[in-house]
C-alpha cells in the first residue's frame, strides 16, 4: 500500500493553517510526521481521517482517491478518548463493533491486544482505576482492536515507563514488519529515529523538510566535524576557532562539550586537524559530525522547540 498526501490546504475562517502539505508513506515503513505544537500536524491527520475537509488537495491510496470509510484506520490521539467509568474490555469490544467487527471478532481481538500489551488483568475493571501508563496501553489496544491497515500514532509513548515503552516499541516494530502503513507523530525524537525511515517536518503549515532520514542525515552532516579540546569549554573553543581559523572552517553549532564545524574547502582531515592544532589547542575529540534528528529538527524549524 502507498498513501499519498498531495498539496493539502486548509483554512479556518480567513486563516489558512495548511499551505500545500505533501508527503508519501508506504506499507512496511513508518513516516515520522513532526512539527512544533500548532504547526499543522493534527489538522493534517484529521484531513486524512476525513474529520476535516481540505480546501484543496487530495489524499490518494494506491493510485485511487482515499475514502477512510472503506478502510480500517487505527488512530491513537495524544489526548485520551476512552470512557473512564466503563470497564476496559467492554468498551474495546464496543469500539471494535463500531468499526465493523462481529461481536466474536471484537472479543477475540480485545483479548489478543490486552494480552499483547500486558493488561489482560484489567479487562473487567473501570479504566479510571488504572495508572496513567496502563491507561495509555489500553488506549493503544483500542487503536489496534480492528486490526487496521493504517495506523496513526500521536505521542504514543506519553506516560510510559521504560518497561512499558519497550513493550510498545516491540508492538510498533511488529506493525511495520506486517506491512501496515504507520504514521508516527512525536516530540520524542529518539523513538522517531528508531522506527521511521522517512520524515516530514511541518512548520507553520508547510513542509520544511521531508525525505529519507538516512539521506537527510548524510546531507546535514556533509563536510562537518565535531571538535573538542582539553581544558576548554565549547564556547571558548568556538570563539578561538572563529578568531583564527575562519579561512578553513565555519562554526555551525555548539553543543555542551564540543563545537560543530564545516570544512569549507574540503581539506583532508589530516590537513584540517594540523591547522587547528597550530592555534595552540590540545584536541580531545575530532570526528565526523553525525547529526541527531533533534539537531535536524531545530535547524529545519528554527529557534527552540
Amino acid at each position: 500500500m502507498r498513501l499519498e498526501v498531495k498539496n493539502l490546504t486548509k483554512s479556518f475562517g480567513e486563516k489558512e493553517v495548511l499551505h500545500g502539505i505533501s508527503f508519501n508513506v508506504e506499507g512496511g515503513k513508518a513516516l515520522g510526521l513532526l512539527g512544533r505544537n500548532g504547526a499543522g500536524k493534527t489538522t493534517t491527520i484529521r484531513i486524512i481521517m476525513d474529520v476535516f475537509h481540505a480546501n484543496s488537495g487530495e489524499v490518494i491510496l494506491d493510485g485511487m482517491k482515499f475514502n477512510p470509510k472503506e478502510h480500517l484506520i487505527g488512530y491513537l490521539p495524544e489526548e485520551r478518548g476512552l470512557y473512564p467509568k466503563k470497564k476496559v474490555a467492554e468498551q474495546l469490544i464496543y469500539l471494535g463493533r463500531l468499526r465493523g467487527l462481529s461481536k466474536a471478532e471484537a472479543k477475540k481481538n480485545t483479548d489478543k491486544w490486552l494480552a499483547r500489551l500486558h493488561v489482560s488483568q484489567y479487562a473487567d475493571v473501570k479504566l479510571e482505576t488504572l495508572s496513567k501508563g496502563n491507561q495509555q496501553k489500553v488506549q493503544l489496544a483500542s487503536t489496534l482492536v480492528c486490526e487496521p491497515e493504517i495506523v496513526i500514532l500521536d505521542e504514543p509513548f506519553s506516560g510510559l515507563d521504560p518497561v512499558n515503552s519497550k513493550i510498545l516499541q516491540d508492538v510498533v516494530t511488529e506493525l511495520i514488519e506486517e506491512g501496515r502503513i504507520v504514521i508516527f507523530s512525536s516530540h520524542q525524537m529518539s523513538y522517531v529515529e528508531e522506527f521511521c525511515e522517512e520524515i516530514a517536518i511541518i512548520n507553520n503549515g508547510e513542509i520544511s523538510l521531508s525525505g529519507n532520514l538516512a539521506d537527510i542525515k548524510a546531507e546535514y552532516g556533509k563536510n562537518q566535524l565535531i571538535i573538542s579540546a582539553v581544558g576548554m569549554e565549547a564556547d571558548e573553543l568556538a570563539e578561538k576557532l572563529l578568531g583564527e581559523c575562519t579561512d578553513i572552517l565555519a562554526v555551525t553549532g555548539i553543543h555542551k562539550d564540543c563545537v560543530i564545524v564545516k570544512n569549507i574547502h574540503e581539506l583532508s582531515r589530516n590537513e584540517l586537524l594540523q591547522s587547528v592544532m597550530r592555534i595552540g589547542v590540545e584536541i580531545s575529540a575530532f570526528d565526523s559530525y553525525r547529526p541527531s534528528l533533534n539537531d535536524i529538527f531545530v535547524k529545519a524549524v528554527g529557534g527552540d522547540r
